[in-house]
């Protein structure tokens, strides 16, 4: 799975660059090939799931150390996010999952 996301975002980077350097063709074939890798990849969880899921993380973390997490223990929480992803057969973008999960540590 990490390999297809890999891809992906190497397809975003190409159309990026072929956009800057006005080759539109370019560009549509690497989209293209987007929309083929995701029919391979776990359903993405949309912002309003992924944020349910991050609080029940939050509370998983809090309930094993007995202390609800701080912003500095934010990578164990990213941890706990991603373990539930997984299991649940789904994907989320990693900048999206850190964002999310600094916004809720940060109150």
């Amino acid at each position: 799975m990490q390999a297809l996301a890999t891809m992906i975002k190497q397809r975003r980077d190409s159309i990026e660059q072929f956009t800057k350097g006005n080759r539109p063709e370019l560009a549509a074939a690497e989209a293209a090939e987007i929309v083929v890798i995701e029919e391979f990849l776990p359903k993405a969880l949309d912002e309003a799931g992924l944020s349910a899921l991050v609080a029940d993380a939050i509370a998983e973390v809090a309930a094993s150390t007995g202390k609800a997490p701080t912003p500095k223990e934010m990578g164990t929480v990213i941890k706990a996010v991603q373990a539930k992803l997984q299991a649940a057969g789904l994907r989320a973008e990693g900048r999206v999952v850190s964002e999310i999960v600094k916004k809720q540590l940060a109150g």
